[in-house]
């Protein structure tokens, strides 16, 4: 009989045993038509059970019935305990979704590979550099256009590079329609799509064509997604234009589904020739992008690295020849033997995956934890239980069951178990993993995942609920099997043993709950300085108002001449209090530094932060003046010609400036000396204003020296308006409209709070703090149950003894000591294995802590009182059972 009418024979069983029986009676009929009588017919053929069975085993699969039967005597088992059953269940559905919440998301952004042709061999170019912040070693990724050009000559036929841009939001129109819409773009090479294997849903995609004359191609393709959301997938949408800052781009080509853009967690709307950037593809100094590279076949990796590293090493002499004759040789060796790297970009590369990539592998680490505290939990609750099987074990033992086949008949009840749990889990993991994705989101860039449930998820959660069943049901089970007919069937296997097993697992929970709840405690503890660090300014009821031109000045204007009339506008709406400019927001994704010259001092080795105010800002942010004066309409920050005079700005700094530059002394009236624009023109800054520190760009870094000079004539800016904190939200698109009705060719690109800067600068630490949190509850509530068990079994078997003891004059006191004594001591010893890992992991977390140390004695002291009060909670019904224990009572049932 084949294998599949075998298996199909195991889930029909009385349509099997009807044949059976049918063909037993057959060879009855045919004895009798042979002249034997019905008696010896029967003795002729024998035993008829064992001929039943016997052609049964040959007719079905004899080890998948045998399983089939174990799982609804399983089904059976489960029901019969419905509390017990739900506690498991509801417990492990809870690790099982955290742990699969946790893997939907860390493969999402770091392990799934991009939907491209071979992306194992994509890597992105790198090199290191010295923090000038931190003084530690670091590294980075962004590039020149000459650069790139330089590298790309340097492996030819060993590989192909291609430039990728930052991807960045955007603001563009559509026809005449001068509404704004928001956008992210990327800018790629013309051979991108070719390199990376895409093809076109409808039109066609960029080529090397589009990517040949800076600015001469303004073409556009847009990715699936996008044409989903504004198009409605028409046909109409390749041909349309849309205008993005002063050029008009046409739609050419609409990408397949499934590419969403290089950069994990954005998802990219269009992507235009790197050309069109045409103000940075001859400047060297300029570093807007990321240089892809995919190997040739056949290429090694080194080979083609170390070719990258000759060219960039000697492009990086040529470029220190134009540093000034007095730069510190240890700087010009740092930036000229930078180290070159290609890291593999098979999942992608963004900001998000390096900001990220760690806090999500903790993580995932936290909630194994969990889960290993929810299996040491069930295998206690299972290891009760199994003391009312015994009886059950013994017999089947007795009438001849192997240990192998009692080891399976509690793993498939285990996997019973695990596998409800895993769908409950499944339907959490569904949900938590987008919403975890929204807790990392700033408003200004939104993350945006792609988290499919297909099968590398569905096959993760079928070996995650085949692992959950050995961690919780292999103990239990083994020690089931091994029962001693003799012995159980007298009156049971020794409660000590099995108290001992379950006051093991006590110990493996606690440890496991003390090292989630020491984690939770730094990662809320860090959370709380970060938030609560002064910023320097104020940030409630500030709204910015992002500002650009949409075309050139008419020549008898100036630019300045239009920002004051707009800021006077602003300033006469009704709840407007202050109103400034400034180059850009404090604490928001832009930064400018310079590097400066004191007189008769050697130069320094940072450079000091740059922005440009207009006057009245530093009073608009609450930027405190210790000294000297705020600017006024006639100071200017310029440069004068190379071979000429020196130009006289006027500055204003910060207590860092001045406890760098100055020993602390108040710098006004003092100097120092800039080198700007494309020829290194000197100016000469005067120091007018002395103000107090104010974070500039990042909560976590130390405040650096910060240079305040007059706002320039710009074609964008800030402002700054200062309302009244209630209706701060709403007045957002009340200002914009002014701005747009005070100059026409002026817009409001984009309308942010300050406070919404500052709240996005902790968002890496609020993520950690909130999931760290409720991990440590959920681990909290499942060693309290875990005690409670463990405590109720003890009181359950040692009733007679406890019995006898009140009998004879104990009390209460002293019963509670007997009944929780063994597990207090677990609670110690747990708690010391669980500090001692804490302290030794402090290091991976290190990095995603603020001014947090793991060795302060109330980091240390509070998972063990948490631990403890849980403790004593959990103990108090048990306790208060036994000792309401009534002598008689106990001493008559036994």
């Amino acid at each position: 009989m084949g294998l599949l009418s075998r298996i199909g024979n195991v889930f029909r069983p009385d349509r099997l045993r009807r044949e059976v029986d049918e063909e037993l009676a057959d060879h009855l009929a045919c004895a009798a038509e042979e002249g034997r009588g019905p008696a010896e017919a029967r003795r002729a053929l024998g035993n008829a059970v064992r001929h039943r069975e016997a052609s049964m085993d040959i007719r079905m699969a004899g080890w998948l019935d045998a399983l089939r039967s174990d799982v609804l005597f399983g089904i059976r088992q489960l029901r019969r305990r419905p509390v017990i059953t739900a506690a498991a269940i509801v417990s492990l559905a809870l690790a099982i979704g955290a742990v699969t919440s946790a893997f939907r998301l860390i493969d999402a952004a770091l392990l799934r590979p991009l939907p491209v042709a071979d992306p194992h061999s994509l890597f992105v170019i790198t090199y290191s550099f010295v923090n000038d912040v931190t003084s530690k070693a670091d590294e980075a990724e962004s590039f020149s256009y000459p650069q790139f050009v330089e590298l790309r000559e340097a492996v030819k036929g060993k590989a192909e590079l291609m430039v990728v841009s930052y991807s960045s939001r955007v603001d563009l129109t559509y026809g005449g329609d001068d509404a704004m819409e928001r956008g992210y773009r990327q800018m790629v090479s013309g051979s991108h799509f070719r390199l990376m294997g895409l093809q076109p849903a409808l039109g066609r995609l960029l080529s090397e064509a589009d990517d040949k004359t800076p600015g001469g191609h303004p073409v556009a393709v847009i990715s699936h997604d996008y044409w989903t959301r504004r198009f409605g997938q028409s046909p109409k949408a390749v041909g349309q234009t849309f205008r993005l800052g002063t050029v008009l781009y046409e739609i050419v080509g609409v990408l397949r589904p499934g590419y969403t853009g290089t950069e994990t967690g954005v998802m990219t709307d269009f992507y235009i020739p790197a050309m069109q950037n045409a103000d940075a593809i001859r400047e060297p100094g300029w570093q807007w992008m990321r240089v892809w590279a995919r190997l040739a076949p056949g290429a090694e990796v080194d080979p083609v690295r170390q070719a990258l590293q000759a060219s960039l090493t000697a492009n990086r002499r040529e470029r220190v020849k134009l540093w000034p004759a007095d730069t510190p040789k240890e700087q010009l060796e740092q930036f000229v033997h930078s180290r070159l790297e290609l890291r593999s970009a098979a999942a992608g590369v963004s900001s998000m995956q390096r900001n990220y990539r760690r806090p999500l592998w903790v993580l995932g680490a936290v909630v194994l934890l969990v889960l290993l505290i929810a299996c040491t939990n069930v295998a206690n609750l299972l290891t009760a239980q199994a003391a009312a099987r015994e009886k059950e074990m013994a017999l089947r033992v007795s009438i001849g069951a192997g240990r192998g086949r009692l080891v399976q008949l509690m793993l498939v009840e285990c996997l019973l178990l695990a596998g409800s749990a895993a769908v409950l889990g499944g339907l959490f993991a569904w949900w938590s993993a987008p919403f975890v994705v929204r807790m990392i989101n700033p408003p200004e860039i939104p993350a945006r995942l792609h988290l499919p449930a297909d099968w590398r998820v569905l096959g993760f959660s079928v070996l995650l609920a085949l692992l959950v069943t050995v961690l919780f049901g292999m103990a239990p089970a083994l020690r089931a099997s091994g029962v001693k007919p003799a012995s159980a069937l007298k009156g049971g296997d020794d409660p000590h043993a099995r108290r001992r097993l379950m006051n093991v697992l006590v110990a493996a929970q606690v440890a496991f709950c003390f090292l989630v709840h020491f984690v939770a405690g730094l990662f809320i503890s860090s959370f709380e300085r970060l938030s609560n660090q002064p910023t320097g300014f104020a940030t409630n009821g500030v709204v910015l108002l992002e500002t650009q031109v949409k075309g050139n000045f008419p020549a008898n204007q100036r630019p300045q001449q239009n920002w004051e009339e707009i800021r006077e506008k602003l300033r006469g709406v009704p709840g407007v209090q202050k109103v400034a400019l400034s180059s850009f927001a404090l604490m928001g994704s832009s930064s400018s530094s310079v590097a400066i010259r004191i007189p008769n001092r050697p130069p320094d080795t940072i450079s000091p932060y740059l922005l440009g105010i207009s006057r009245g800002w530093l009073d608009a942010m609450e930027i405190r003046l210790l000294s000297g004066r705020d600017f006024t309409l006639t100071d200017r920050w310029g440069a004068g010609k190379p071979d000429g005079p020196p130009v006289e700005s006027r500055v204003i700094v910060n207590e860092a400036f001045a406890r760098r530059y100055f020993d602390g002394q108040d710098p006004v009236g003092k100097s120092f000396e800039t080198h700007l624009g494309k020829q290194n023109q000197l100016v000469r800054n005067e120091i007018v204003g002395y103000v107090r520190d104010a974070r500039y760009r990042d909560l976590r870094e130390p405040i650096r020296p910060t240079i305040y000079a007059p706002m320039g004539e710009s074609g964008w800016g800030t402002f700054a308006v200062r309302t009244e904190e209630q209706g701060a939200v709403s007045q957002g698109a009340a200002l914009r409209r002014i701005v747009s009705e005070a100059r026409p060719e002026f817009r409001v690109v984009n309308v942010r709070m300050q406070a919404d800067l500052v709240r996005e600068q902790t968002l890496r630490e609020r993520l950690l703090a909130t999931l760290s949190l409720f991990f440590a509850a959920v681990a909290l509530i499942l060693a309290a149950v875990g005690l409670y068990g463990v405590l109720n079994y003890a009181v359950v078997q040692r009733r007679r003894e406890i019995g006898i003891r009140i009998a004879l004059g104990a009390r209460s006191a002293h019963v509670a000591r007997q009944v929780s004594g063994d597990v207090f001591v677990m609670l110690l010893v747990g708690s010391a294995f669980g500090l001692g890992a804490g302290l030794a992991g402090e290091r991976f977390v290190e990095s995603l802590l603020y001014e947090v140390k793991g060795t302060d004695l109330w980091r240390l002291a509070t998972p063990a009182l948490t631990l403890l009060g849980a403790a004593l909670l959990a103990a108090i019904p048990p306790v208060f059972l036994a000792t309401r224990t009534d002598p008689a009572t106990a001493l008559r049932n036994e």
